[in-house]
């Protein structure tokens, strides 16, 4: 017998922070999306979408043809895609409006469209995250409303594009993971209130980065990797993708950190978004008994002063991000 799809667990879902209905319709429209990233994923190196656009982002940053490629996928997904009215991605410099879906309820979709996008040539793996927030009744074009810390998102996940692809989310209750199937293609669920061990065994980090990291950060590391008993026998796992490296923490324990880089004036500046990124990370860790940590605090209560703004992360288990904490990493 075929297991419980993604809309069917959606309608059903308990205690979530989202209507039952809005949930369905807006992971509907991320299983479309997903499935369509999947299959070009696959066969993109024969249909030449790799390699660069030529083109910068908003960011500053090469922009991949899988890139753009994504990022128009999930626009054209939900250019009719109500109750979600407006979209924010690393790929615009502001907000899409889609105003013939703006009614009484409506959300924002904020996503990082392909998120490890380096290994996009090398067959590795990719990912795509989301997070949703909920817009007041009379909100315009503006998004002062959406300014708001991480804890008020309502739903936030991601794809993994690896061996299998999988949808991971929580709305609030709990995180489930999905499976795509492709005899039915349909999502289906793998794994309910999925729960992250208190620790593990290895951390992801750019170590070509570190000697540019604040030195509490750079301490921290030299702990997890100094083998005096087994509390700091760590494991690098580090694939370049965010998702990816996180999905391992989910499952298995341990931790991912992309620390401060120290400027000249002595400060530390983040790497990856915190809206698009590490807040819907953040939430799916909190849901999954992990935490998520800017260094100094809690991920989701940094109230956000712009869309693309970054932040140091350290996220995954519990006891290594108290002990993160500890250290005080970020100084």
């Amino acid at each position: 017998m075929r297991g419980t799809t993604l809309t069917r667990h959606a309608l059903t879902r308990q205690g979530i922070r989202v209507a039952a209905s809005d949930l369905a319709l807006i992971l509907g429209r991320i299983e479309i999306l997903a499935e369509r990233i999947s299959k070009e994923l696959a066969r993109a190196s024969i249909n030449g979408r790799l390699g660069y656009t030529g083109e910068t982002n908003v960011q500053g940053e090469n922009v991949k043809k899988l890139d753009e490629w994504t990022h128009e996928v999930i626009l054209e997904a939900f250019e009719r895609g109500h109750p979600v009215c407006s979209l924010v991605s690393e790929e615009m410099e502001k907000a899409h409006h889609n105003p013939a879906n703006c009614r009484e309820n409506s959300y924002a979709l904020l996503y990082d469209p392909l998120d490890g996008s380096s290994n996009t040539d090398v067959n590795a793996s990719l990912g795509t995250i989301f997070s949703v927030r909920k817009r007041p009744k009379s909100h315009g074009i503006g998004i002062d409303d959406i300014l708001r810390p991480g804890d008020e998102q309502v739903i936030a996940g991601y794809i993994l594009f690896g061996p299998s692809t999988q949808l991971v989310y929580t709305a609030g209750a709990g995180v489930d993971i999905f499976t795509f199937d492709q005899s039915v293609d349909e999502f289906i669920l793998w794994r309910e209130n999925v729960k992250m061990p208190r620790r593990g065994s290895t951390y992801a980090v750019n170590h070509g980065n570190i000697t540019k990291f604040h030195p509490n950060a750079r301490k921290f590391i030299e702990h997890l990797t100094s083998r005096k008993d087994k509390s700091t026998s760590y494991s690098l796992r580090y694939s370049g993708a965010f998702a990816a490296d996180f999905h391992r923490c989910m499952l298995e324990g341990g931790l991912y950190l992309y620390p401060g880089e120290v400027t000249a004036e002595g400060q530390t500046k983040g790497k990856l978004r915190l809206m698009y990124e590490l807040a819907p990370l953040s939430f799916v860790a909190e849901q999954a008994g992990g935490k998520g940590s800017t260094g100094k605090g809690r991920v989701l209560d940094v109230v956000p002063t712009e869309i693309h703004q970054r932040q140091p992360i350290y996220i995954g288990s519990a006891d290594e991000i108290d002990l993160a904490e500890r250290m005080q990493v970020e100084g």
